[in-house]
């Protein structure tokens, strides 16, 4: 679970992250510094990217929607060459997901959903809702 200080610095960097414009979601050095910090920031980019920056830094695609799985050690890889490997569906199913939902129906266009402890922040295009981000600690994730 969250410890407070966890919960602080997820907090803070929600806070910092909130209004910002989209393709300035965040800076080389709040990455890095999230990085340190064990934190990751999930956005959503264009209408088909699910943009993970911090501990974890990496895109998947997202067109229409998706889910990313995820341990306390990152993003859960297909290291098959077969998309039915029984391996890699056995990692998926016990990783922790978060949901990108795309929306076309005015207001955000990506939101995110998950059962990680997290915070939320929001970006703008010119000025309207864009994206619903969430931050959240790597550490808070099962192993």
């Amino acid at each position: 679970m969250m410890t407070l200080t966890t919960n602080k610095l997820v907090l803070t960097l929600a806070t910092e992250l909130n209004g910002r414009e989209y393709l300035k979601e965040i800076s080389l050095a709040e990455a890095n510094s999230a990085k340190r910090d064990g934190l990751v920031v999930v956005f959503g980019a264009s209408d088909d990217l699910m943009e993970f920056r911090g501990a974890i830094h990496d895109e998947i695609g997202a067109y229409d929607g998706t889910e990313a799985c995820l341990t306390s050690a990152g993003l859960v890889e297909n290291d098959c060459d077969n998309d039915d490997c029984p391996h890699f569906k056995r990692a998926k199913k016990a990783a922790t997901k978060i949901r990108a939902v795309w929306h076309d129906d005015g207001g955000h266009s990506w939101t995110f959903e998950t059962d990680i402890p997290h915070a939320t922040f929001e970006i703008v295009e010119d000025g309207s809702p864009y994206c619903r981000g969430i931050v959240f600690a790597l550490r808070d994730l099962p192993a």
